[in-house]
């Protein structure tokens, strides 16, 4: 069984540190964890690890074709993992938030993770824990819904307690929302320079399509 840590119980400093240094840890050796994200719960491991991707894809019972996103910790990463075909600007504007953006992924990153494409979903989500997660690891996370594919996602730890012997670690970020909205991020192609294409609408999607028509990209047909 994972061992369960609550992470609201926790105070600034001493205590955070020392989580995040548990769960890097437990994600540098191999491990897949749950986290708290901005949106839902997501199940995590390290994307360059192959034999992690592999143990995500039997805990959520998912059809191999179907890609998983990865989380990383500052702007500065998505250049490195992906092939960025938009500014800088916009891309601050997007992120942190409930959004994915997907381009070309870089050849840096694990071939093996999504090898049928030759694209990538990014997030930064807008939570401390999981982006100083990314930052300490020093690689991008793989990030998916904390789930079985097709059931529906999840916005407090008990909700998926059935994949809970599955898992090496599970932060306890409390109900994650109020209104209970499980939408996930907004996931938008951006892989063609000047075009976009909502692939999900998402919690985001409002927000989304004005910084994407500030920023004068068309929608790709």
């Amino acid at each position: 069984m994972a061992r369960i840590v609550k992470l609201l119980s926790l105070l600034e400093g001493k205590e955070q540190h020392l989580l995040q240094k548990s769960a890097s840890d437990v994600l540098l050796s191999g491990g897949v964890i749950a986290v708290p994200t901005d949106t839902i719960y997501g199940i995590a491991a390290l994307s360059q690890d192959v034999e992690a991707i592999n143990r995500i894809y039997n805990i959520k019972q998912r059809d191999l074709q179907k890609p998983i996103a990865i989380s990383v910790g500052d702007i500065d990463d998505i250049y490195r993992w992906s092939k960025v075909t938009v500014n800088n600007d916009l891309l601050s504007e997007l992120l942190p938030g409930p959004v994915t953006v997907v381009m070309e992924r870089s050849e840096e990153l694990n071939p093996r993770l999504n090898p049928d494409t030759k694209l990538i979903g990014v997030r930064i989500p807008d939570h401390k824990f999981i982006r100083s997660l990314a930052q300490r690891c020093r690689q991008p996370i793989a990030l998916t819904s904390a789930n079985i594919s097709y059931d529906r996602s999840s916005l407090s730890v008990e909700e998926f307690k059935h994949l809970w012997p599955k898992l090496d670690l599970i932060i306890d970020g409390g109900i994650l929302s109020s209104s209970g909205e499980r939408s996930g991020s907004t996931v938008v192609d951006l892989s063609t320079s000047g075009f976009y294409r909502i692939i999900r609408q998402g919690s985001g999607y409002e927000k989304t399509l004005k910084i994407l028509h500030k920023h004068k990209l068309q929608e790709k047909s």
